[in-house]
């Protein structure tokens, strides 16, 4: 049995890979008292301490509702979006060069994986406890580090999570102001062993592959050992910062 310290979470992306991981395993915890498991189509779970709410991260006014109905007395402990995207059918693939750049490609994956991020943190962020430490965190990558970009390609996706690294920092600095308590932060999961993965896995070794309880062990275990001073800052899954 895994144990947490978290006892009330909201979960973004309840039915993805990583997101469905982390609730299978805050279940396993006796500190959990309840998740609110948000995704685009609600989960089905047996147990009474999950609420399963529809949301729509590109849209402000889902988003809102969704806030609305995840209050708890004494606030949340963890609020975690692992809701992205890489590629989407025949048409959004990772681009390999300048001539395969496609603006409306590039507008899903920032609606997608920077503007919903955001504004996640903007309507989500009123809702963590005050009277103790509280986390909002955001999946980001390590292809969204510039200092850490070595091979190109993959333009829509790097600049999107690059952005969704600075905007993670500046609403730490905003949040830290008001709020020491709050810890705003970016995790890197790993290569993680899903739908979003499955064509680019060729490229990696059995032993650089996670599967997604292991991944999500790993990310509770990093939001485990947190405190404000790290607030933010990107970390990979064994708790090493990554440079913007």
């Amino acid at each position: 049995m895994t144990e947490t310290k978290f006892k009330s979470i909201i979960v973004l992306g309840a039915s993805g890979t990583i997101g469905s991981a982390l609730i299978r395993i805050l279940l396993e915890s006796a500190n959990t008292r309840h998740i609110f498991a948000l995704s685009r189509k609600p989960i089905e779970s047996a147990d009474p301490r999950v609420t399963a709410l529809a949301i729509n991260l590109e849209s402000e006014t889902s988003l809102i509702q969704a806030a609305s109905a995840c209050q708890v007395e004494g606030g949340v402990d963890l609020i975690i979006n692992t809701i992205g995207i890489l590629h989407e059918g025949d048409n959004i693939r990772p681009e390999k060069g300048l001539r395969e750049l496609d603006p409306e490609t590039m507008a899903r994956l920032f609606r997608v994986n920077t503007i919903g991020p955001a504004l996640v943190m903007k309507h989500f962020s009123p809702l963590l406890a005050r009277d103790r430490t509280a986390i909002i965190a955001s999946l980001s990558a390590r292809v969204g580090s510039i200092a850490d970009n070595k091979t190109g390609g993959w333009y829509s996706y790097r600049a999107s999570k690059a952005a969704l690294n600075q905007l993670i920092r500046t609403a730490s600095i905003e949040l830290a102001a008001r709020r020491p308590q709050v810890i705003c932060i970016g995790l890197h999961p790993g290569t993680v062993r899903s739908a979003m993965s499955e064509p680019f896995l060729q490229r990696y070794t059995r032993n650089e592959i996670f599967e997604p309880e292991t991944a999500a062990t790993a990310l509770l275990s990093v939001l485990g050992r947190l405190t404000p001073a790290q607030t933010g800052k990107i970390f990979a899954w064994d708790g090493q910062e990554i440079q913007p």
